[in-house]
């Protein structure tokens, strides 16, 4: 089967760039936009072409770059439905499928950090684009949806196959997993993963992408019907979406 190669570099302060690139017809995407800069450097570096730019949500530091790339290439711009993503050529919603070159991506509705996130899942590739959706050890913050409505989104990408791995945008990894520890302290592939996450940001590599069945173990945010879990945040046998909301709050003020 056919693959596709996926660049990732640093933009802004935590974001990260992301290419993925299709050698058999040189397409290649932008997911996200955090800065036009660093993106046309790397697309220079590699000697790739912009094609396309995949959004999936309209916050700034994922759409700022995509007027001046547009400009600067005449890609097609494809995100979530909604207004809100500067360019548009493409609205998708829930289950819409976006062609990318020989690819094939599914689109999955996300909302809770805004209302309009959506994810591109290219199962073939066993790889999904989640933007501020999920993090590595982290989820993103519940600005415009409710926890209701996150918890439900976190559900679609806890049900993908355990082996898919996750792109996400920022690298706050070290952060989540301090916080990680705080409300599942007697999780040991927490603890063993906590000292992997060191060993690599003290050698300046990323901690993205990540692989989901790592999240499932791990994240506390994908983890919120763990009984220990449930235990450390004083809500032992509450329903699940009460503990998310619970986990949430307390990394909103940790």
């Amino acid at each position: 089967m056919a693959e596709f190669i996926v660049h990732q570099f640093p933009c802004l302060s935590d974001n990260y760039g992301l290419l993925v690139h299709d050698p058999a017809t040189g397409d290649t995407a932008s997911i996200d936009t955090p800065e036009a800069g660093p993106i046309m450097a790397a697309l220079a570096e590699k000697g790739w072409t912009l094609t396309h730019i995949l959004n999936t949500h309209h916050h700034g530091d994922h759409t700022g770059g995509n007027m001046a790339l547009k400009e600067a290439t005449g890609c097609k711009i494809i995100g979530p439905h909604g207004g809100g993503i500067p360019g548009i050529d493409q609205a998708v919603a829930e289950g819409d499928i976006v062609n990318f070159g020989s690819f094939t991506a599914k689109i999955i509705e996300t909302p809770g950090h805004t209302l309009d996130h959506i994810i591109f899942w290219f199962e073939d590739q066993n790889t999904a684009f989640v933007g501020d959706t999920l993090f590595a050890l982290g989820c993103g913050r519940v600005f415009e949806g409710t926890f209701d409505q996150m918890w439900a989104s976190l559900a679609k990408v806890k049900a993908l196959p355990p082996e898919t791995v996750i792109y996400c945008a920022h690298e706050y990894t070290t952060a989540n997993a301090n916080f990680a520890l705080s409300v599942d302290p007697d999780n040991q592939a927490l603890k063993a993963r906590t000292k992997k996450i060191a060993a690599l940001r003290d050698a300046g590599k990323p901690t993205v992408p990540t692989i989901l069945a790592v999240e499932l173990e791990t994240n506390p945010f994908l983890r919120p019907d763990d009984p220990g879990l449930q235990q450390a945040v004083g809500l032992a046998g509450a329903p699940i979406s009460e503990v998310f909301a619970e986990v949430r709050r307390r990394k909103d003020n940790f």
